[in-house]
């Protein structure tokens, strides 16, 4: 079979029919490119939503403020502290001897507005496409900056979690036995655990942080994938092919993840954007219960809570259901194209199938002849 070129990549036939049942879900292929183009977008957030500028040209001298802080004297100002781009003094004076180019959303997920022209949460506006918070926050600017904080956490805890719940479940599927038997009833003890109160206590002793609640919800989320890769090694582990490589004295970690581990995949990969969006939400709920991310974090779980709170601003649970929703629903299109993809009812297309049926009768008249 000749290999085809996808993005300058020679990929075998079998990836190019799995790449163009994906592109067969269309719904699916547009909400990766969706998906993907906001993520990006998110990951330069400071040059989006910021109120520092991008970049400073002043008397001859380049400054980036978006990546160092300046003190105000390096502008020509009086005062040692970091300069404020927003002050009218200091944008004066970049002014008369240079200029500036400021974000899209001159507002970082921090930045209070104090000249905001009704109380907090103020209603949308020129200034404020969203509005604001209860605390005089750009709506926007937190947006952004929640977006990227809940699928970075959701891709790292996704990840982690897979490396960890498919080498438990190969170890498991692979030798079986007493191994397998007290896996299990480990696994069955573990996941009753419960997690919610945990965090509660958790959080009352220490204050909660990304990487605090990365690592207090790795200790659960590893078992999603432990089933699916144990079945698909148990099934494996006794295939000819299996014996034959363990006969040429292969060792079992060589046999597990380079003959084995490849159709276990298959099966893991399928599930990896439903577990992501799990992971979206377990953090979105933790923030909304305030036992999630520091106060003051760029959050979508509080972004809700503060809707919850404020029902006559409305825009602010508005602006949360519909990001959240939106993102949810874009993983969950994405995980259906990726399941149908992987499809081994959907693997192989008719023409092969066609090719058969059209050779057969000609075999069939030669071996009559025979």
């Amino acid at each position: 079979m000749q290999r085809q070129r996808f993005l300058g990549m020679q990929i075998g036939p079998l990836t190019a029919r799995r790449l163009a049942n994906f592109r067969a879900n269309r719904r699916g292929f547009w909400s990766l490119w969706i998906f993907l183009a906001l993520f990006v977008a998110s990951l330069f957030a400071e040059f989006i939503a910021n109120d520092r500028p991008i970049v400073v040209l002043y008397d001859g001298g380049w400054y980036v403020p978006v990546f160092a802080a300046y003190p105000e004297t390096a502008f020509g100002g009086e005062f040692e502290t970091e300069a404020d781009y927003r002050d009218p003094v200091v944008v004066e004076l970049i002014n008369e001897k240079g200029w500036m180019i400021q974000p899209l959303v001159p507002y970082n997920h921090r930045t209070v507005a104090w000249d905001l022209a009704v109380p907090a949460p103020s209603p949308p506006d020129a200034d404020h496409w969203l509005g604001t918070d209860d605390q005089a926050r750009d709506v926007v600017a937190r947006l952004i900056y929640g977006f990227r904080i809940s699928v970075l956490f959701g891709f790292t805890l996704t990840l982690v979690s897979a490396v960890i719940g498919i080498a438990a479940g190969a170890v498991q599927g692979y030798f079986g036995g007493w191994v397998d038997l007290l896996f299990q009833r480990f696994m069955e003890i573990w996941s009753g655990m419960p997690t919610l109160y945990m965090l509660i206590i958790m959080a009352s002793i220490v204050e909660p942080n990304f990487w605090w609640l990365l690592g207090i919800m790795l200790l659960f989320s590893w078992m999603g994938l432990v089933g699916v890769v144990r079945a698909e090694f148990l099934k494996v582990r006794n295939f000819d092919y299996v014996r034959a490589a363990r006969a040429l004295g292969v060792g079992d970690a060589m046999i597990m993840f380079r003959h084995i581990l490849p159709n276990a995949m298959v099966a893991a990969l399928t599930f990896l954007p439903f577990i992501l969006s799990g992971s979206v939400t377990v953090l979105t709920g933790l923030d909304f219960l305030g036992i999630g991310l520091p106060p003051g974090s760029a959050s979508l779980g509080e972004l809700l809570a503060q809707g919850k709170a404020n029902l006559q601003a409305p825009w602010l649970g508005l602006t949360g259901f519909f990001a959240i929703a939106v993102l949810l629903s874009l993983l969950i299109f994405i995980g259906e194209a990726v399941r149908d993809a992987f499809d081994p009812r959907k693997t192989f297309d008719a023409a092969p199938v066609a090719e058969d049926a059209l050779s057969a009768p000609a075999a069939t008249t030669q071996a009559g002849v025979h």
